[in-house]
């Protein structure tokens, strides 16, 4: 039975819950506004969850603003494990001792990440060499150079803090993988690190 669309045009501001792509959640909107036309304003990983912003017709035509707009994470990264994907979806590949760390010092290794600066892309993305997405490559077990790119981080913050755990928040522009952040902050702290969590509260002006 061919799907029946309308005529639908706005934004919607969607939570995404953990455990659903994009894309799904993309799609499930869309049949249930019965809309043509629809697309969102940056990706989350599946395990991720939080702010997805969803245009339907003609609002579709703003979605580069969405894009390239500055974002807003709150994360948990765990320091001294890293895993395949730097995330809780792969397996764990590296455990280290973890370093006494005092707050001031933990304070200052994050401002060095402020402002604009380098970033390599994880293999896991959907960043494409020779027409092929990386996370294709890394899942074949291939490992192939990226090259850095520049990024920007406005806020880095450590909100909370226990044992191995610690609570940050972000604000950084577009292209920022927050995955190889947690990586970055774990190597200048001395030790392995990766996600445990992830929630995207705003973009640009929206919020949730």
């Amino acid at each position: 039975m061919r799907e029946r669309h309308r005529s639908v045009d706005g934004v919607l501001l969607l939570d995404k819950p953990s455990g659903v792509s994009s894309n799904a959640a993309l799609q499930r909107a869309r049949r249930c506004f019965q809309a043509g036309k629809a697309g969102h304003g940056g990706t989350l990983d599946p395990f991720a969850s939080g702010l997805l912003v969803v245009c339907f017709g003609d609002a579709t035509k703003f979605l580069q603003g969405s894009l390239g707009a500055r974002k807003r994470y709150e994360a948990v990264i765990r320091l001294g494990v890293r895993t395949a994907t730097g995330d809780p979806e792969g397996a764990v590949v590296e455990v280290t001792p973890v370093p006494e760390v005092s707050d001031e010092h933990l304070t200052h290794t994050l401002n060095a990440f402020l402002g604009a600066t380098l970033q390599i892309p994880p293999m896991f993305s959907a960043l494409k060499r020779g027409g092929v997405p990386l996370y294709s490559l890394a899942r074949q077990g291939r490992e192939i150079t990226r090259s850095p790119r520049q990024i920007e981080i406005d806020r880095l913050t450590v909100t909370r803090r226990s044992g191995a755990f610690l609570w940050v928040d972000v604000t950084c522009g577009k292209g920022t993988y927050i995955r190889t952040l947690a990586e970055d902050i774990g190597a200048r702290i001395g030790c392995a690190a990766s996600l445990v969590s992830l929630r995207r509260t705003a973009v640009g002006s929206m919020f949730i």
